[in-house]
């Protein structure tokens, strides 16, 4: 593991397994991740791309901030200073994450995202255990894959998502892509 917080991810991805109570047969079959890469990941040998966290994070009943904030071991503090802030950067894609709300029980999560030039990220339908996520681009141009539907976004736009499904995030420009990720916890 090259940082503290991938480290911390494979243990988090571990406890909250247990706790569960589920095997890493269960999980690999609840997440479509094989076995072999869960141990891999558990035990640190393996940094696991954004796409594998998220469908680990679903099958584990959480959104992947929430995992995120899990590996940070967060106080509950209400105030989370930017330099406090955990960044999560995907080794597969160079997506980079940073959970900006306080690590609490509270049902809202804000993470910005930076999306270099020419990269996806895809998501399963699972990945999304939340009731409502809105996209909010702050800077390039995002093509949002909602299933079947496209969604070309540039600085400003505001997207609310409908019902879970398998989403895409694609850079097509030439620039980073800066975006927040509005969402409720909970299911709807």
């Amino acid at each position: 593991m090259e940082d503290p917080l991938s480290a911390s991810l494979a243990a988090a991805v571990q406890q909250a397994r247990v706790a569960l109570d589920l095997s890493v047969n269960a999980l690999a079959e609840r997440s479509g991740v094989s076995r072999a890469m869960i141990g891999k990941i558990e035990r640190g040998e393996a940094q696991p791309t954004a796409v594998l966290l998220g469908r680990l994070s679903g099958a584990l009943g959480m959104t992947l901030s929430e995992l995120v904030a899990r590996a940070e071991e967060g106080t509950g503090d209400l105030l989370r200073r930017a330099a406090d802030q955990p960044v999560w950067t995907d080794p597969a894609t160079g997506y980079r994450r940073r959970a900006v709300s306080p690590a609490t029980d509270g049902p809202l999560e804000l993470v910005e995202v930076e999306l270099p030039a020419g990269a996806s990220v895809s998501y399963p339908a699972d990945a999304y255990i939340f009731k409502t996520q809105q996209l909010w681009i702050l800077s390039g141009r995002l093509r949002f894959h909602e299933g079947p539907v496209i969604h070309d976004l540039a600085a400003g736009d505001c997207l609310q998502l409908g019902p879970p499904t398998a989403t895409t995030f694609e850079n097509p420009g030439t620039a980073v892509c800066r975006y927040l990720v509005a969402l409720v916890k909970g299911r709807g």
